[in-house]
């Protein structure tokens, strides 16, 4: 029911675009008015979430480690599993950012027969999570040249190397493939894992089908259903201006397209996406492992009035010789 839930939600968003634009003629709406309220509800969004983690209180160094913890000078400590400088976990922090590190360390536990546990290597998840960032990543990139004029040499030199294979016209670029191969197996992954599935939550299924629809919608606008790059290119360059003008000529598919980029961008700050943000702000990965060096001292910390054991006992020897409990002080001793 989760993942139907989220599917029609999705088809659902599709038939919007479709019938607001070829049935209502709301060209304008979904070209030029919902991309600047998403573009905003994004940007408020991030900036207050990120505010109100850096608001939470975190008075202890509570790093995730799994290396020796620098202590005495002949016990050799671990720089990247356990950094004590700040130049070290920048580097720990690099490694997570670009390359998973703790994705790559990730372990899965099965129960085979006898009873036995077996716990082995998790690679292919590894694998599939950095293809579809980096691809997605690589996508984004490719789709400046919609925003740019003139067109960086940059953006040019990464459509070439994208489509080096020169399969089709127009070219196959590698990574339209990667992405949504990679965002299919992350998908298959959450369906046929038993443990996965009972788990996830519409939430966790509908961001995966709105990514799947964005790439199905570019690679059928761009090997199927031809788009008038010039007319979209007006559109884009018209936002920028603030001065949104959808011309004649753009297909029903690319308001398709631009609608699911739109939810993504107004829904990404309320949701599981926002690990994007919240990976530099996670105190168990941005701080140093330095507690046997030095002492951290909560400082939040205020007076607080205690009842000492002596206080208790002087309060209630008596009751506790009668009832044989041992006390430190005989009762004889304070009578006198």
């Amino acid at each position: 029911m989760r993942i139907m839930f989220s599917l029609v939600v999705v088809l659902l968003l599709a038939l919007v675009a479709y019938l607001g634009t070829e049935v209502a003629g709301l060209q304008i709406v979904f070209g030029g008015v919902l991309p600047y309220v998403a573009v905003a509800v994004f940007l408020i969004g991030v900036v207050a979430t990120v505010i109100k983690w850096a608001k939470s209180p975190v008075p202890f160094h509570i790093t995730t480690t799994c290396g020796q913890q620098k202590s005495l000078p002949w016990i050799k400590s671990s720089y990247v599993e356990n950094p004590h400088t700040k130049l070290g976990v920048l580097f720990r922090m690099v490694l997570e950012v670009l390359f998973f590190r703790s994705l790559f360390r990730n372990t899965k536990m099965e129960l085979r027969e006898g009873p036995k546990v077996v716990y082995g290597a998790n690679y292919w998840l590894w694998l599939f999570g950095l293809v579809f960032h980096w691809t997605f990543l690589l996508v984004l990139i490719r789709h400046l040249r919609f925003f740019t004029e003139p067109v960086p040499g940059f953006i040019m030199l990464l459509q070439e190397i994208d489509g080096f294979l020169e399969i089709g016209v127009p070219v196959v670029y590698v990574t339209s493939f990667l992405f949504i191969g990679a965002v299919t197996m992350l998908f298959l992954r959450r369906f046929f894992s038993p443990q996965l599935r009972y788990i996830s939550l519409a939430a966790d299924y509908f961001p995966l089908f709105l990514i799947i629809g964005i790439a199905v919608t570019g690679i059928l606008m761009r090997h199927f259903s031809k788009t008038d790059i010039v007319a979209v290119k007006e559109l884009t360059m018209g936002l920028l201006a603030f001065n949104p003008s959808p011309p004649e000529g753009i297909s029903y598919l690319f308001y398709i397209h631009l609608f699911f980029v739109t939810v993504l961008f107004a829904y990404f700050p309320f949701s599981k996406l926002m690990h994007m943000g919240g990976v530099f702000l996670s105190p168990t990965r941005n701080m140093t492992g330095n507690s046997r060096e030095v002492r951290h001292i909560n400082p939040w910390n205020y007076p607080v009035k205690v009842h000492t054991y002596e206080e208790y006992e002087d309060d209630f020897r008596e009751k506790m010789v009668k009832a044989g409990l041992p006390v430190d002080k005989p009762l004889e001793t304070e009578k006198e």
